[in-house]
């Protein structure tokens, strides 16, 4: 085994151990559940859910970027520098474990059939439009329809706990397949996700992507709210001059 080899290995028994500590852990009485963080697809016309998708192992970091909305971001317009005219645009990048180890030492027939690949899947088809829409789409066509509507897709809920219900669009998509069986089935993959936080700015306060982002607003206010306000002491000061 060559030296990457072997640190690789290292770090993958590491995991296992974290994950099966995790797993003794919830079995305890009275232990917490532990949740997961994951993907809901949902229809934006009838809010049906149409697929969930768990994340295996939750990231350990999540990158949250917020650019102000603000007038003074216009440079022909300086005169109110304090008004804001939306919500930041948020953006969240984060890394993806797929792992089929533990699914392989049970014989799962998925997972023994194909790997992994169902679960790269269902996150790939994400960003596709159907293959229903796109050959009714040529039909339309080479009949010769002169306007075809632009295909939505479902609507992409990102959830990281109940304050965080975010409607989203997937910017930034890559896949690291790191290991196969014998049938060159992907076993072992990253997937490194960008993802833009879709406000009332994008959707609208009637669409049901709009009022979750309200509702992901107000948390957040409320959150805030529970924070314990300094002093101008804590600053080594005692007045604002």
């Amino acid at each position: 085994m060559t030296g990457r080899g072997y640190r690789q290995a290292i770090v993958l028994a590491a995991t296992r151990l974290k994950l099966q500590t995790f797993e003794i852990m919830s079995t305890f009485p009275g232990s917490p559940h532990l949740i997961k963080g994951g993907i809901v697809l949902i229809n934006p016309d009838t809010s049906a859910v149409e697929r969930i998708i768990p994340l295996q192992y939750n990231p350990d970091t999540l990158t949250r970027t917020l650019q102000v909305q603000s007038i003074s971001n216009d440079s022909n317009n300086r005169s109110q520098p304090l008004r804001l005219t939306g919500p930041p645009v948020e953006t969240l990048k984060l890394d993806v474990e797929i792992d089929a180890t533990d699914q392989l030492q049970i014989a799962d027939p998925v997972t023994v059939k194909a790997g992994i690949q169902p679960q790269l899947a269902a996150l790939e088809t994400i960003i596709y439009p159907k293959s229903s829409q796109l050959l009714s789409n040529n039909s339309m066509a080479s009949m010769g329809a002169l306007e075809i509507a632009s295909m939505e897709s479902p609507l992409t809920l990102f959830i990281w706990n109940k304050n965080r219900i975010l409607p989203v669009r997937i910017t930034d998509f890559s896949i690291t397949e790191e290991a196969f069986d014998v049938n060159l089935n992907p076993i072992r993959a990253k997937v490194s996700l960008g993802m833009r936080v879709l406000s009332i700015d994008d959707l609208g306060f009637d669409h049901k992507g709009g009022s979750l982002f309200m509702s992901y607003q107000q948390n957040k206010e409320r959150l805030a709210g529970m924070f314990a306000s300094g002093n101008l002491t804590d600053l080594g000061i005692n007045v604002i001059p």
